[in-house]
């Protein structure tokens, strides 16, 4: 079975030895390829290998039936941890606290149904609430915290503690006024200044509720930035605490992504470029770069837009630039590395 390498998968067995165009033998016959040989098939320019023929699914709606179900899971936790918000947000307004055990009933099972999924993307795509944005957009950092804090090299309990405190760290906006939330135009200066406040009504809150003091600082610092240009205490990047570092990229990531009063929702590699301009000064460079490193792969397969009006299959990245990968479109194979013309304007699942 002969195929061209922008359709070969991990997992694939070749079945002759491949060689290079002054024939250096890059990967002999047999070996199973993961995603760094497609990467030497690549690099070394070699377009077509033969492969063993692939199984067929022994029953493929069987399969399409599981991925159903799984979507389905997924939502349902992510809907429970919504309400959980809602829940926080009321207890707020009726009592001035939070409960802990509100915030492990909804936040413990959204960790445990998205732990083992390794589809970011698909599941931040699958994942959108008709919500306040408010709502969703605080399990939207929850998760997305966890995840990078598990890439960051953290243990499982500690990457669930920095999710737990991206799950919380909006919840001083209980405090600001709901018009001035939904507000469709720019903030005037006295209300952007209220805004702030949210920072420090959520350290307050925190500390008063449950006494824990990193999700205590995580909701204080999250919009600190690492050059001192952030609020409320204009803290440079070693008096952040790291655990406020990681949700601040889970913040921004999911601020843009998502629909606002105010404003459209980016798409998904756009908003990873904008991550990447602010690791230098703004957001922490580890942390930003992590996410952009395990987030990219997962562009494969997804269907992309791009600006002439055509559509294809994202099919490869390529490590020198992640931001302009390999589309199929159609028979044709597009390397937007050698296409500046060209740009992805969205991304979705097919």
């Amino acid at each position: 079975m002969r195929i061209h390498i922008a359709e070969l998968q991990v997992g694939d067995r070749l079945t002759h030895d491949t060689f290079n165009s002054v024939g250096l033998n890059i990967l002999p016959a047999n070996t199973q390829v993961d995603e760094f040989d497609i990467l030497k098939l690549s690099k070394h320019q070699i377009e077509y290998v033969d492969i063993k023929s692939r199984p067929l699914p022994e029953n493929p709606q069987q399969d399409e039936n599981a991925a159903t179900k799984e979507i389905f899971r997924h939502e349902e936790s992510f809907q429970t941890a919504i309400n959980g918000i809602k829940d926080l947000f009321a207890d707020v307004m009726n009592s001035g606290k939070i409960e802990e055990e509100t915030v492990n009933k909804h936040f413990a099972p959204l960790i445990t149904t998205v732990r083992e999924e390794k589809d970011v993307v698909n599941l931040l795509l699958c994942l959108d609430s008709r919500d306040d944005y408010t709502y969703q957009h605080s399990v939207q950092v929850g998760i997305l915290s966890y995840f990078i804090a598990l890439w960051l090299g953290n243990s499982d309990k500690e990457a669930h503690q920095i999710g737990r405190a991206g799950y919380l760290h909006d919840i001083g906006k209980c405090k600001i006024d709901f018009d001035m939330l939904q507000k469709a135009g720019k903030l005037s200066e006295e209300e952007f200044n209220e805004m702030r406040k949210h920072t420090v009504y959520g350290y307050d809150i925190i500390r008063k509720s449950i006494g824990e003091e990193l999700p205590a600082l995580v909701a204080l610092q999250h919009h600190e930035r690492m050059n001192g240009s952030g609020y409320p205490l204009g803290k440079t990047a070693e008096a952040i605490h790291p655990a406020a570092k990681i949700v601040a990229v889970a913040d921004v990531y999911s601020a843009m992504i998502s629909n606002r009063s105010y404003q459209q929702k980016k798409d998904q590699l756009y908003v990873l470029k904008e991550l990447h301009r602010m690791s230098f000064g703004e957001l922490d460079a580890e942390a930003v770069h992590v996410f952009i490193a395990n987030m990219i792969p997962n562009f494969i397969g997804k269907k992309a837009t791009l600006s002439d009006g055509s559509s294809g299959i994202i099919v490869m990245t390529f490590p020198n630039d992640f931001f302009r990968p390999l589309v199929q479109v159609d028979e044709e194979f597009i390397d937007l590395t050698h296409r500046p013309d060209l740009e992805i304007i969205s991304i979705s699942i097919h």
